[in-house]
């Protein structure tokens, strides 16, 4: 059985965690690193086409 991606183009920090298998602290530090955090009134959401972006910066 083949895995679905999901193409959301912005979440929010729980989702990217789980997402991206990384704790919570981790991934909203490299997404205000990477420059891809939007914040409106009280909601977050991560930019993940500027994120990925990003971490293939880290890519070995």
């Amino acid at each position: 059985m083949k895995k679905t991606v999901d193409t959301k183009k912005f979440i929010r920090y729980e989702e990217g965690a789980k997402r991206y298998s990384m704790c919570k602290n981790s991934f909203m530090k490299l997404a205000q690193q990477a420059g891809a955090v939007y914040k409106i009134n009280r909601l977050t959401l991560v930019n993940t086409e500027i994120f990925e972006e990003f971490l293939e910066y880290y890519r070995v």
